[in-house]
């Protein structure tokens, strides 16, 4: 039976420079040569994961947290907020002057210009402040939209809008997803689509959007430099990225 291999990006794949470690990238091409599937399974967007899949010659992944889910370069399952819902969702921030990115597949769009909240958030991923269009969800497929609040603002959302998801992954952003999505849902739809039972499957991660993926898979590995909630639902520690973490945990695991 196929096993298969899931890897989160930020702070999993990537270190603490954006690079992926030469370790990380032995470990998994010998991994894909003892029969593993290999898969990404990350909150970004396809487009901010290209070079990744060209990198380690991917072609299968989970993105936008389980809404955008390609099996062999094609899209198999998507999902989204309604648009009316995040209507409210959006006017309600713009209130209180917490503005939104949307991410389709192809490009990300803020709201507004030179939020410095957005700025910050954005840099993380290493890419510069998006343009502007406040309407752009109307026309568009919006998998994903990041809203640009602090902690201490982030309680009023989950009360006011039990309908969707606010997953905290910077401290001045959250992402908003359907109230079932997740990356262990896409995961699932995946894992239908190559016939293989999630026993078979392991994942790597370390941050919230993660918890609901090392819980449902048949094998979950925390990074060392993971968020103490996600470390507390994995069955196995792996050590920090930056300390070759990732080809340590899948020898000790006997992966390779």
């Amino acid at each position: 039976m196929t096993n298969i291999l899931f890897f989160d990006v930020d702070g999993t794949l990537y270190n603490t420079r954006k690079e992926i470690p030469n370790s990380a990238k032995e470990a998994i091409e010998r991994a894909r040569q003892n029969g593993y599937e290999i898969a990404i399974a990350t909150g970004r967007a396809p487009f901010m994961i290209q070079s990744i899949l060209e990198e380690l010659n991917i072609d299968t992944y989970v993105t936008f947290n389980g809404q955008y889910v390609v099996y062999k370069g094609k899209v198999i399952y998507t999902d989204s907020v309604p648009k009316e819902y995040l209507s409210k969702i959006i006017e309600f921030g713009h209130k209180r002057n917490h503005p939104v990115v949307f991410l389709d597949d192809k490009e990300m769009i803020a709201s507004v210009e030179g939020n410095p909240f957005i700025e910050e958030s954005i840099n993380t991923l290493q890419y510069p402040y998006p343009v502007s269009n406040p309407s752009f969800y109307e026309n568009a497929e919006v998998y994903q939209t990041l809203i640009f609040i602090e902690e201490k603002d982030e309680k009023v959302y989950h009360e006011t809008f039990p309908e969707v998801k606010f997953i905290r992954w910077h401290r001045y952003s959250c992402d908003i997803i359907p109230k079932d999505g997740s990356k262990a849902r896409g995961i699932k739809k995946l894992l239908e689509k190559m016939n293989i039972p999630i026993e078979n499957s392991i994942a790597f991660g370390d941050g919230l959007n993660d918890i609901e993926m090392l819980q449902a898979v048949g094998t979950s590995v925390a990074m060392g430099n993971g968020h103490e909630q996600t470390k507390r639902v994995a069955t196995y520690i792996a050590d920090h990225v930056d300390n070759d973490g990732l080809s340590k945990a899948m020898k000790e695991l006997r992966i390779i």
